[in-house]
């Protein structure tokens, strides 16, 4: 049997060169999976694909090394279409720590958290009844101060009545979402990346806003459908929808999820 060191048709130094090479994609590779794709199915292939393609080397079995590398690129390929939003999470903030610290605004305000978040489900019901579009989103651990350049600033305290009014029709800030940080309006009219995955039901731009700013942030995002008035939690990449009686409780859980106390 021949081996890569006893071919006559390749030096030493090549097959040296071209592990090596191998070694380094695969070990982008081994990046794209763990902290893009996070599902063992990818550590799987890539496991396999790795041991075939280095095997098939070994041995000078470069048909098989052939057809390997290729169905690993095409596997590569498609791993990364079906998991933009999490690769553009990635890119924003490679070395993003789901425990890093608030972001502060001055100074931190102390603040009734039981009282703030009545007014918000005061506020969010209020729009589902009435049908009026609204994208609120909550700062936690990640910075908005970057994405908020391009709304309006605010620097107000959260009450139901200012939200209801930002987005009622036809008003200059009714359009775009409002960022809270802690008990106050930052900003309002800011308009998000929209997701780019693919979703079997067929979203809306503010949905799919929503979705956006939480697949690259640990933000959270109420949504309320124009349509129909539905109410929807954007967290993490994904949408869930909760009834006007199960928001507050909701809304509770997925603020503490990974929060810091202020």
């Amino acid at each position: 049997m021949e081996f890569i060191w006893t071919a006559d048709n390749v030096g030493f130094v090549n097959w040296i060169l071209t592990i090596s090479l191998i070694l380094v994609l695969y070990a982008l590779l081994f990046v794209v999976i763990f902290k893009v794709v996070k599902r063992n199915a990818g550590f799987v292939v890539w496991t396999f694909s790795l041991i075939f393609v280095l095997l098939s080397y070994i041995f000078c079995l470069y048909g098989f090394l052939i057809i390997v590398s290729m169905l690993s690129a095409v596997a590569f390929t498609l791993t990364l279409f079906a998991n933009l939003g999490d690769l553009r999470s990635f890119l924003a903030n490679p070395f993003r720590r789901a425990s890093g610290k608030n972001v502060n605004f001055g100074v931190e305000k102390i603040y009734d958290r039981n009282a703030l978040y009545k007014n918000i489900e005061t506020a969010v019901i209020a729009l589902s009844k009435s049908r009026i579009g609204a994208l609120i989103t909550f700062e936690k651990n990640t910075s908005l101060r970057d994405i908020m350049k391009n709304g309006v600033p605010i620097m107000a305290p959260v009450s139901p009545e200012l939200l209801t009014t930002i987005f009622y029709p036809g008003t200059r800030l009714h359009d775009g979402a409002v960022v809270i940080h802690g008990n106050d309006i930052i900003a309002a009219s800011v308009f998000f990346t929209p997701t780019t995955k693919p979703f079997a039901y067929k979203y809306g731009s503010r949905h799919r806003a929503a979705i956006g700013i939480s697949e690259v942030t640990d933000s959270v995002t109420v949504v309320v459908s124009e349509e129909t008035g539905r109410i929807s939690f954007a967290v993490n990449g994904e949408l869930e929808t909760v009834s006007p009686d199960s928001f507050l409780r909701a809304f509770e859980t997925y603020m503490a999820d990974g929060g810091s106390e202020e």
